[in-house]
């Protein structure tokens, strides 16, 4: 049996989804201040728009931490403030793209999951309900961030599914 991981919730969809919006509003109901943790690089200009259109959406409360790479580490030292690491499989990008060892990064993730003490909330983009990719590069990211959600949601507290702004909770209480 897994371990689990209190206070942790995984919210899952596809893009577009409103997945972000409802993570915010999850971790908005802890108490301020709450850490961003942003794992998305700004390759292109389209990627640069919608990163400042995720920063738009948040205040002076937010800290933003950037961290494309060492996600665990931005965890822990966030303490005990409340998370919102968004996003997983953005992460999971800049690791393929790097050629790092994704099985060790993601025990490190969940080892940083499971100490934490505060309220986290993690988004990831549902990329498995998609046509097969053509790539070798991109059945490999679809394979490994099904392995990633899996592995998340099966000690999270929480399991969120979100689809044109409405959530399904999959897993835990009710939002």
């Amino acid at each position: 049996m897994a371990q689990g991981m209190a206070g942790v919730t995984l919210v899952l969809g596809g893009v577009r989804s409103g997945k972000s919006r409802l993570a915010e509003g999850e971790i908005a109901l802890c108490e301020a201040p709450w850490v961003y943790v942003a794992t998305g690089q700004a390759f292109d200009t389209e990627m640069r728009e919608r990163i400042m259109e995720h920063q738009a959406r948040r205040d002076a409360r937010w800290h933003t931490v950037e961290a494309p790479f060492d996600v665990a580490q931005a965890l822990d030292a966030a303490g005990e403030r409340p998370v919102l690491l968004d996003c997983l499989t953005l992460w999971l990008t800049n690791m393929l793209l790097e050629d790092r060892c994704i099985d060790d990064a993601v025990s490190d993730l969940l080892a940083a999951l499971r100490r934490r003490a505060g309220p986290t909330v993690l988004v990831g983009n549902e990329v498995g309900l998609g046509v097969v990719p053509e790539s070798a590069l991109g059945r490999r990211f679809r394979d490994e961030a099904g392995v990633l959600h899996q592995r998340i949601a099966a000690e999270a507290e929480r399991v969120v599914f979100v689809a044109a702004g409405l959530p399904l909770v999959l897993k835990g209480k009710a939002l």
